[in-house]
């Protein structure tokens, strides 16, 4: 075990070499959110089956409820075995998700009345400790480390953070914004409490909606996404995460996703503007994003909605917009389908099952973009550069340190370069290490192609585009 933890912390630091192409998102994680088909539906494997197989899907986003796996306070909070917590559901989603080669979000949300005084799921924990235990025991559940139960990649911290409707207060009684500050103490306690659980985990914070007004109204409060963002910074500037998560959701329902807003709003145009102020607030770099919602509403259900054909158009231009932002590493369409137990009706499926126009379109957009197949920068003059190579599968019946065997190629223009045939250990993310037999020189793309097999009948071909630079 001491030689593969040293094995793995190699790789690791050879594979730290590699950085994200930076001209456009040429993969991204892609995939759906809806919950009343994938986790509650009587047909879910099979819907899961259609999204993986038929639609491309790479990923599925799902919402953690606090307040409904915690109904009454743990004994040992941080602990994700404490008989208070009923994870049966998601257990099952994370599980389904796996043997369809696919990754989970899960997006935290709602506070148990326990944890803030008896109030409704949008206020917050009148102890942060609460919130960042909790997180620890979610992502400890799903860290990799229990057999049975398959490692989670990707969360985010609550919903809609800059809407009324998931949390609240937004304004205190003299009208001032007061969530954005809030906002901070819950991201840093959720961030560490994760962290804690899983440190391969990825954090997103923001989760936020595309507009806002800023000040109280009739209606919904609702804060402009970048001043909720920046808010959050002047609360705490050092605040850790990995990426920001953002519903970039046309508003009224029937725009286009080439609609222009007065920013502060945010939509997926004003994306660009968005992200540098973003770097700014922080101080620092390239903050990643993440499309955790996006959809168009669709007639007759949504009656201010655009048409099936409007929406065949729309979802692969959004796709393309995401694509041409270097910065995009998500794109999650809101839902799969439409259904009677889902007041939204963007589905690419009718409620009878029969795909819409926009099915085939997007399955076409999203085909191209198989982060699982990735496309990496690498430093001129590196030699056998390391590659992390994505086997989620695998890991649905083989434990921490199987022996993955491999063939690994790699060609230019055509002309095979080299190939070796390493025998690698499957890490607890569901990722192999390999190194790639060339020398990169700048300017020159690679192709590099993984075939990975197990005793146990797994097998997986896998295409790494590989650019010096």
């Amino acid at each position: 075990m001491r030689r593969l933890v040293r094995l793995l912390a190699v790789v690791a630091a050879l594979a730290a070499l590699l950085v994200p192409a930076a001209s456009a998102a040429d993969r991204m994680w892609i995939g759906f959110h809806d919950d009343p088909v994938f986790r509650y539906g009587e047909d879910r494997q099979a819907e899961m089956d259609l999204a993986a197989r038929t639609n491309n899907a790479t990923l599925l986003r799902t919402l953690v409820e606090w307040h409904q796996i915690a109904k009454t306070r743990p004994a040992n909070a941080a602990n994700p075995f404490d008989p208070a917590y009923n994870f049966d559901d998601l257990d099952e989603l994370v599980r389904n998700a796996q043997a369809r080669d696919m990754e989970v979000l899960m997006a935290i949300w709602g506070t148990p009345e326990w944890a803030n005084g008896g109030k409704k799921p949008q206020y917050l924990p009148r102890r942060m400790s609460d919130f960042q235990n909790f997180a620890r025991a979610l992502a400890s559940r799903y860290s990799g480390r229990t057999p049975g139960l398959p490692f989670v990649r990707f969360f985010g911290i609550w919903n809609e953070s800059n809407l009324g409707t998931f949390l609240l207060p937004q304004f205190n009684a003299k009208g001032k914004i007061v969530s954005p500050a809030a906002y901070a103490k819950l991201a840093a306690a959720g961030y560490a409490g994760i962290k804690a659980g899983s440190r391969k985990a990825l954090v997103a914070i923001g989760e936020t909606s595309s507009t806002g007004r800023d000040r109280k109204s009739r209606g919904t409060d609702a804060i402009a996404p970048a001043t909720f963002m920046k808010g959050i910074a002047r609360a705490n500037k050092r605040l850790r995460f990995d990426a920001w998560a953002q519903h970039p959701y046309p508003l009224p329902v029937n725009q286009k996703p080439t609609q222009k807003v007065r920013y502060p709003n945010v939509t997926l145009t004003s994306l660009p503007q968005f992200e540098k102020d973003l770097d700014k607030a922080f101080g620092r770099k390239n903050i990643p994003i993440w499309i955790t919602e996006y959809g168009n509403e669709t007639k007759p259900g949504e009656p201010k909605g655009v048409t099936e054909r409007q929406q065949a158009q729309y979802a692969p231009q959004a796709i393309a917009l995401a694509r041409k932002n270097p910065r995009v590493q998500m794109f999650v369409w809101f839902v799969f389908r439409d259904s009677s137990s889902s007041p939204w009706q963007s589905g690419l499926y009718r409620t009878n099952g029969t795909a819409k126009p926009a099915q085939r379109r997007f399955a076409a957009a999203a085909g191209g973009l198989d982060a699982m197949n990735g496309r990496v920068l690498v430093r001129s003059g590196t030699r056998n550069p390391a590659l992390a190579v994505h086997l989620r599968s695998f890991c649905a019946n083989n434990g921490i340190g199987t022996t993955v065997g491999t063939t690994v190629s790699v060609a230019l223009a055509g002309r095979t370069l080299g190939a070796t045939q390493p025998a690698v250990p499957l890490s607890l993310d569901c990722t192999i290490s390999v190194r790639a037999p060339v020398t990169v020189a700048r300017g020159r793309t690679y192709t590099v192609v993984v075939a990975a097999n197990t005793l146990t009948g797994n097998a997986a071909t896998r295409t790494i585009t590989l650019v010096g630079r």
